[in-house]
């Protein structure tokens, strides 16, 4: 009974800390894309990370996976390597970072529905209801505040949380038994060739006008969004469980707008913060009727 408290203690503590790296991924990505294309931020953040990955992989000497996790590893790669830092990447360059973490509030729910689809739950009906309010909220919110983002930006945001719930709900359906880090790692690895092909036919044509700001957006994306958050994340997850430790996720949003107010000076309106809490409220709701 000790040691079972002791890693689910473990997996809270490593999941908080996984939540709290990913809350600046979108004030860091917003920062980023102010010098550099969306195209090539999505993809040097990966190549960088991948090789780094590679490299823990080897001196490691981590066993390969199955045949039968590649194409697991593959969607993986494809939500949370590509297109959640694709999208974002593309939604940032037309709505704030501050914006963008009210549909971040959507991402628990994304993952339990996902969770739902490949793990052949049966919700009960009150889930379901929880969802299509917290969704309802999200487009009303977009609809009122349309002068403050565009549509495009929106769609961007709802597409990344769609890829990316996929993602998180095959990674942690994974790591149970290849472990966190290592999930992450091989799905870095298994994108690292095109990524490096990529990354140097998006080359920006100078890097004179890159400023300093940017960099540090390119460096924290790459290697805390992108890498070492995962580790913290999926281990909370193996160790605290997927349906309790996922619901430290519910704090993201008010982490992330916290950081975007005090590092971007973006404003955070009241009616942001009301939308953001009701979201988070029907997110808590359906996770609790996942089941």
């Amino acid at each position: 009974m000790a040691i079972a408290v002791q890693r689910t203690s473990s997996g809270w503590i490593s999941g908080m800390i996984g939540i709290l790296i990913f809350s600046g991924s979108l004030p860091a990505t917003r920062i980023a894309v102010m010098d550099f294309d969306p195209l090539f931020l999505t993809v040097a953040r990966a190549a960088i990370a991948g090789l780094l990955a590679a490299i823990l992989l080897v001196v490691s000497r981590t066993a390969r996976p199955q045949a039968s996790d590649w194409m697991s590893l593959l969607v993986v790669a494809g939500g949370v390597v590509v297109g959640f830092p694709l999208l974002t990447a593309l939604a940032l360059e037309h709505i704030t970072s501050a914006r963008s973490i009210v549909f971040i509030g959507l991402l628990p729910l994304a993952t339990a529905i996902f969770g739902v689809l490949r793990g052949g739950e049966r919700p009960k009906a009150v889930f379901w209801l929880f969802s299509v309010l917290g969704s309802a909220l999200v487009a009303g919110f977009a609809a009122i505040e349309s002068n403050a983002g565009s549509l495009r930006g929106d769609l961007y945001m709802l597409g990344a949380v769609i890829v990316c719930g996929l993602g998180y709900a095959e990674g942690a359906k994974l790591s149970r038994r290849l472990g966190g880090w290592q999930v992450i790692c091989w799905a870095l690895v298994i994108s690292l060739v095109p990524m490096l092909a990529l990354c140097v036919a998006t080359l920006p044509d100078s890097f004179a006008g890159i400023g300093v700001p940017a960099w540090f957006g390119l460096g924290y994306v790459s290697l805390f969004s992108m890498l070492i958050g995962f580790f913290f994340w999926y281990r909370g997850l193996a160790l605290g469980g997927i349906a309790a430790v996922g619901q430290l996720q519910l704090l993201q949003p008010f982490f992330g707008l916290l950081l975007a107010g005090l590092l971007l000076a973006e404003p955070v309106g009241g009616l942001m913060i009301v939308v953001t809490v009701g979201v988070v409220a029907c997110v808590a709701g359906a996770k609790r009727f996942a089941r």
